[in-house]
């Protein structure tokens, strides 16, 4: 059996992302069968990676962020003008219904990724966090998180077409998975995805003749968007769970 990076074997286990994983390595936080490694050493899958105290207190002090985010605000990089979704974050716009306990500190800005984007015409629970197995679990290749959202549209809707955004639709030359799709009233579907292809559910609804006029996500998981006001945020406490 080939050794591989442990950076990519700690990602694939779930101990953290790459780029924590470098980290840790590089600041000799880490052992494998309890011999200290370092960044670009490799180990054989089977072997026992270990986080030290100090990082595992590391991670358990990282902060996940919820926020409401609104239409005309950009999920990660500012662009064209546009603010980024953790410009958000601060005291005063610290939602009421924080359950956390936990007040605001500039200092849990740092490091914060979005998990899993929204598009600027879209609205929604938007997750920022410091915790890459948290980044993971939500955006990577074999999540299993689904994500609710509700459509306003446009337009006739066959029962054959709403069969096909079911089920039966190709992106970028690749089938996408099956989605639970349904009618909440006259103008507005609810979606459920376990996969978040660029503009996916605009360009799932134009292929079958509907226009989005308003994309709302309202669960990620088991956390929902709930009383969170538009353009609040809170923290997710230690007993919430994707």
């Amino acid at each position: 059996m080939e050794k591989v990076r442990i950076s990519k074997i700690m990602a694939e286990q779930g101990l953290c992302s790459r780029r924590e994983a470098d980290a840790f390595l590089a600041a000799g936080q880490v052992t494998v069968d309890g011999l200290p490694v370092g960044v670009g050493d490799k180990a054989l899958p089977h072997q026992k990676i270990v986080l030290n105290r100090q990082a595992q207190r590391q991670q358990q002090s990282s902060v996940t962020i919820l926020i409401h985010k609104p239409i005309g605000i950009v999920s990660a990089q500012a662009e064209m003008g546009y603010l980024p979704a953790v410009a958000l974050v601060k005291a005063d716009t610290q939602s009421r219904f924080d359950r956390s306990g936990r007040k605001f500190r500039s200092s849990d800005l740092r490091g914060l990724a979005v998990a899993g984007r929204l598009d600027i015409d879209s609205t929604g629970l938007l997750v920022l966090t410091q915790d890459g197995r948290v980044a993971r679990q939500l955006i990577g290749q074999d999540s299993a998180i689904d994500k609710e959202y509700l459509v306003r549209v446009q337009g006739r809707l066959s029962n054959a077409g709403l069969q096909q955004l079911r089920h039966g639709l190709s992106l970028d030359g690749q089938a996408l998975k099956p989605a639970k799709v349904d009618w909440q009233n006259e103008d507005q579907l609810s979606f459920v995805l376990r996969e978040g292809k660029k503009r996916q559910i605009r360009r799932m609804c134009e292929m079958v003749g509907l226009t989005v006029v308003g994309l709302k996500r309202v669960r990620i998981g088991q956390v929902r968007l709930a009383e969170l006001g538009v353009g609040q945020w809170r923290y997710m406490t230690a007993q919430e769970r994707f």
